[in-house]
Order: C-alpha cells, then structure tokens, then sequence
C-alpha cells in the first residue's frame, strides 16, 4: 500500500476513533438523600446547615500538620460516584465526589468506624493486600503526609540509614497518614490497584485506605488540585480527559423523586466548537498558596433584584497567606459567605421579601437557614445574580437555587402553610477567617449548571443546562 493511502487511512481511523462524545468519560453523580434519615424538612435542613458550617470553618483552623482533605457532608447533600478497583474479582467503590479535596480514600477491610452509628456507609470495605502497597520514596507518599520528606517517610519505615544514602528504599511501603476533620477523622495506607471508569483502565491507581476512622464510615474521591487527585491521575494517562471535567446537578430542591435521576459528570471535552466560550460564563482560577488544591475563583458582588451588593475585598483575590477568594465546592451544600457581605445581602432581600410576607423567626431556629418567610398567596421574590471577577455579564440563579419553599406545620396545633427560605448562608467574622477562603460556593447553588473545570486555561465556567436532558444526550451518543 503506497503511503499516501496509508496516511489516509490514518486520518480516517482517527476522525473515526476519536470524535468528541468518544473523547470523554461519562459517569453518573447519585444524590445520597435518605428519607429514612430525617424525620421532618426542619431535621434536614438543620442537618444540612450545620453540616455546611463545619466543613466551611474547618477550612479556616486547619494547621500545617494535618494535611486537609475536606468534609463530607451528611446525607441528603452529598453525590456520590462509582467505579470497579481490581479484577478478581471488580470491587464496587462508591464514594462522595468532591472538588474541595486532592484524595481519593475509602474504608477497607478489616474496618472499624468509632461513633459511627446512624451514619450510612456508601461502600464495603475493600479487600486490599499489601501487595499493592506505595513505596515511602514515591513522591505520592509525600503528596499523603504533606509536609515530611520521602528521607524521613522512609525512616519512618525502618529503612535503614545505608539504604536512605544509597536511594533503595523500595521496598518499604509508606508509613500510614492522619487526617482530621471538622467532627471526625481516619487513619490509612496508600495503596495502588487498578481503576476501571467506565470503559477506561488505570493501572498503578494511588488511593488512601483506611482502616480505623472515627464518625466518618464513607470515603471520598478528591476532584482538587492535587497530585493524588482523580483528574491529576488520569491526567498522566490521558491529558485530554484529566485536564477538563464537568458535571451538571440535576435540579432537586431535597425532592426524593427528582434525585433520583442521575447528574453526568463529563471527564474531559464533549463540545468542541466556537460557541461554547459564549455559551459559558467563565472566570478564572486563583492560586491559592497555602491550600493548592482549592478551585478559588473571585467574587465581585451580588445583585439581588437590580441591586449590586459589593463583594469585599477578601472575595475578590488571594492574598500570599491563602486568606480570600471563593472556592467552588461540589461537596458543600449551602453557599457561605463572609458576615458583613452576607448582610447586606439580607438587607437588601428583606428590603424587598419583608413587604410583602411575614418573618418566620421560628423557621429560621429549626432549620438553620435565614431569612424565612410566611409565603400567602403568590411569593414575591427577586432575582439574584453572581458576579465574578473578570465575568461582565454575571451568572442568574434560577429561583429554586437560592430560595427554597416548603409545607410548614400540621400538627395538633397549626395547620400546614408554605413558608420560604434563603439559602445562602453566613460564614462569620471575615477578621477571623484566617489562613482560608473567604466564602464557598456550594453544590446547591450550582443546581441546574454545567460547571466546567478548565485545567488548562485555569477558569471555572457555568452555563444554564437542562442536565437530565444533557445526560440522556451524551449517554445516548456514547451508547
């Protein structure tokens, strides 16, 4: 065959082989809400709220020994995904995805979880031999213990003196690591295995298992901004598909019967044409020194109705101490921002709400959420728009991503009304909001965007989906 033709058949196997819905990994996100678990809309929400306060403070009091993962949350705010490790045979691992962290860790056997009684266990502990072990000189070990060397890792594991001089140390496996959360912790190994995404296999996967956990009997797979991450270890065996993902939460509002239609996830680029940089808005990626693995972009204010309300200074930038900025944050329910910008949000949202409906004060202590309204007859509610630095045309919230309307009473007492609630919430003190990001935006605002995390270019971008729709398409063209 002369080489020309030959050339032409390449060409053709290529534009064959590798069109874009083939260019990506489609996987489906599953909401871990649980009717059984919370005996009213209050308890869920009280949950909810709490749980989103924890997490967002523990980024802040988190110190250089303890390496930070972050918070899973409870469920009803949480999506999980899933995938095969090993082959004789496949062991399903379900964990929660989250962008806040650069680990993906899970218990294994023998497990034991301390005060973890009423908390669901997502995945079986896994069945790992030492055989799969990481080597104290691998630069994942160091990744895992953060601040030590992989000289004194190996010294650690009793790698003698003369072997640590000479570089022989492989044969010693990586001693284990603590992490801490903001109400619970676990001890684990590293540990290498395969990792099966959908028609995809990664050999040599590094991944954290633990053994002994305390109130925390799920794992976690880190989608951050870090060596040991999910997307950095694809990255090494396909660029195109580690140095972008997204995903598109299905629109849920806490209703059992929408969540369970599954959300994508997109692992690498499915659109590649013109349009989409007008289809997305985008803003950039901010470094942030002290916690790398973070996606911080930066606010510039918020409108609530055709008001701006100024984002501070500490939104808009990072500053050398990791102080400022807003993390993007898959595994964070409720976005949190700092007190005197979460105010004057209130401010101006009551200046226009509380005129028309009553304050439900009591709502507010059972649910943790603030401001809440009694809502008679047709609820007048303004629009609420996100503005980020770089990003003139800002993003607009559907109504269900900041407002959240339910049933209220029917008991002996009170019959049931339909009351409201703001869903943003206030982080505190931003003077005491050392060392960490200066607000969160959470997976509830997020609802009903694809979310892009552009590696590469370094910027985050959302656009307006319909993404049950967006799933049905892409698992149509993959199929």
């Amino acid at each position: 065959m002369s080489s020309p033709m030959l050339l032409l058949l390449l060409l053709l196997c290529f534009i064959l082989c590798f069109s874009p819905s083939s260019q990506i990994i489609l996987l489906p996100l599953t909401h871990s809400i649980s009717n059984t678990q919370f005996n009213s809309t209050h308890h869920l929400l009280k949950s909810t709220s709490t749980r989103s306060i924890k997490r967002f403070h523990h980024q802040h009091n988190n110190n250089h020994h303890q390496p930070q993962v972050s918070l899973p949350l409870s469920p009803g705010s949480d999506y999980t995904l899933s995938f095969n490790l090993g082959s004789h045979p496949p062991q399903l691992i379900t964990l929660y995805m989250d962008t806040g962290s650069d680990l993906v860790w899970f218990p294994c056997s023998p497990f034991e979880c301390i005060l973890c009684e009423g908390k669901p266990q997502t995945t079986k502990p896994a069945n790992i031999t030492k055989a799969h072990s990481v080597s104290c000189q691998s630069p994942a070990c160091s990744a895992s213990h953060a601040t030590l060397s992989s000289s004194d890792l190996c010294a650690i594991s009793r790698c003698p003196l003369d072997f640590i001089e000479t570089s022989d140390c492989s044969s010693f496996s990586c001693p284990p690591f603590y992490y801490a959360y903001g109400d619970g912790s676990f001890v684990a190994n590293l540990y290498r295995h395969t990792l099966s995404l959908s028609s995809l296999l990664l050999h040599n996967f590094t991944f954290g298992c633990a053994h002994t956990a305390l109130a925390e009997p799920t794992g976690v797979a880190g989608f951050g901004r870090g060596l040991l991450s999910l997307p950095a270890q694809l990255s090494t065996l396909s660029p195109h598909l580690g140095n972008r993902f997204s995903y598109c939460l299905v629109s849920h509002s806490f209703d059992s019967d929408r969540v369970r239609q599954p959300s994508p996830l997109i692992l690498g680029r499915y659109d590649t044409t013109a349009g989409e940089d007008i289809e997305f808005a985008y803003t950039s990626m901010l470094s942030n020194p002290k916690h790398p693995y973070y996606y911080c972009v930066g606010l510039a204010g918020i409108s609530v109705g055709k008001k701006t309300v100024p984002a501070p200074e500490i939104l808009k930038r990072v500053d050398e101490k990791g102080n400022g900025g807003m993390v993007v944050d898959s595994g964070t329910t409720f976005t949190m921002l700092p007190e005197i910008f979460y105010n004057a949000v209130v401010a101006e949202f009551d200046k226009r709400v509380g005129r028309v409906h009553k304050r439900a004060s009591e709502i507010e202590t059972k649910t943790g959420l603030a401001p809440c309204y009694y809502l008679n007859g047709f609820s007048q509610i303004p629009t609420m728009t996100l503005h980020f630095v770089g990003n003139s045309s800002g993003v607009v919230l559907p109504r269900k991503n900041y407002f959240y309307e339910f049933l209220d009473g029917g008991d002996e007492k009170t019959r049931k009304g339909k009351v409201g609630c703001m869903m943003l919430m206030n982080g505190g003190d931003e003077t005491e909001l050392d060392g960490g990001p200066g607000a969160t935006l959470g997976n509830y605002q997020q609802q009903g965007f694809e979310v892009v995390y552009d590696l590469e270019k370094e910027r985050v971008g959302f656009a307006k989906k319909e993404c049950a729709l967006l799933w049905d398409s892409l698992n149509s063209e993959k199929n």
